[in-house]
């Protein structure tokens, strides 16, 4: 199981690198929400890692530049590789949500989470793309795969 998440975060990191560019080169032509989702998607692995490591977290809605999200993308990678190397996938993390209630989940159970909520809001940056005239990379996992 470990590799598969090693997997899909590498594939995730990848299309956000990827994505990230392509936004650098059409930084005028995009919609305003664009980088505000992508700032979101990456804080919240940030926030995620976080909890699992009892760090210091972003604001869930924290903006960042292009050149941030850039950085804090690769550190986030980086930080849920270690997490998946040094800790066993069904220890129990409680943790509390940005409204104080207390929660429990399986490390798994988060890192699932993470990858399905990077998949919804790269959907929906593509989707701004399309909106903005601009043709999106192909980010299916199946084409990385190939």
């Amino acid at each position: 199981m470990k590799e598969f998440f090693e997997d899909i975060f590498e594939y995730h990191n990848h299309f956000n690198q990827k994505l990230i560019e392509q936004l650098a080169e059409n930084e005028n032509a995009i919609t305003k929400r664009t980088i505000p989702l992508l700032s979101h998607s990456i804080n919240a692995q940030q926030i995620w890692n976080a909890r699992i490591t009892n760090d210091q977290t972003l604001g869930v809605h924290e903006n960042h530049t292009l050149k941030q999200c850039k950085r804090i993308d690769n550190e986030n990678y980086n930080r849920t590789l270690n997490i998946i190397a040094e800790r066993e996938l069904n220890e129990i993390i409680i943790y509390a949500n940005s409204k104080g209630t207390e929660f429990r989940n399986s490390i798994q159970q988060i890192l699932f989470h993470i990858a399905n909520h990077f998949s919804h809001h790269k959907g929906q940056i593509i989707s701004d793309l399309r909106q903005s005239g601009i043709n999106p990379i192909v980010t299916d996992y199946i084409f990385y795969k190939r």
